[in-house]
């Protein structure tokens, strides 16, 4: 039964995880109404722009979240290592340990790039940049910095992948366990330490 009254903030997480199970192309309108229990009429009151402006809606939802629980902690934290560690503890709640899939990833695999591809390109640089100052923060060379971030999103969406498709979530955490440890590692230099670069 469809509902009379609705937030559209309420709306974003139903929303969110049809996107995340059918992907933008197998979200259609029906399973999106079953989901938030509004029918077409309702939909387009709350989203004029319909599905396109549902994804952006959600987007933007990811991006605040990972803006005010990763990468603003990242970059105004004075103790780079406990915000480093703090990102891979968020990162493993957020992603349910691996068992939640990780949407703007699956927006970028295909065709539907095309659509969200500024959203898709400001979280991952957003992403990079932030970890890569942190990293040079905490002491490591701007080039290793720039090597140990890239290596670190790669292992937090390969060990989603990973945890997803053999339904054990101990891939994901083995993937973070030794991002972390390679991010919280910093050689010894001569001269101590390295300069915060910008990124």
């Amino acid at each position: 039964m469809a509902r009379l009254i609705a937030e559209k903030s309420d709306l974003i997480a139903p929303l969110a995880e049809v996107f995340r199970e059918y992907g933008f192309e197998g979200a259609t309108l029906a399973r999106i109404s079953a989901a938030t229990g509004l029918g077409k009429g309702s939909l387009y009151h709350f989203f004029p722009g319909g599905k396109e402006e549902m994804a952006q809606a959600v987007l933007a939802e990811i991006a605040h979240w990972f803006e005010s629980h990763i990468f603003t902690p990242l970059g105004t934290t004075q103790n780079s290592a406990h915000a480093i560690a703090g990102m891979f503890a968020a990162t493993a709640a957020y992603f349910h340990t691996g068992q939640r899939v990780c949407l703007v990833g699956v927006f970028g695999l295909n065709t539907t790039r095309d659509r969200f591809a500024q959203s898709i390109a400001a979280y991952f640089t957003r992403w990079l940049h932030t970890l890569e100052a942190a990293l040079c923060t905490l002491g490591h060379k701007p080039a290793q910095a720039q090597l140990l971030a890239c290596q670190s999103l790669a292992a937090i969406q390969g060990g989603i992948v990973l945890a997803r498709a053999l339904n054990s979530p101990q891939y994901f955490e083995a993937a973070l366990t030794q991002a972390k440890a390679q991010c919280l590692t910093v050689s010894p230099t001569p001269h101590g330490h390295n300069n915060l670069q910008n990124s």
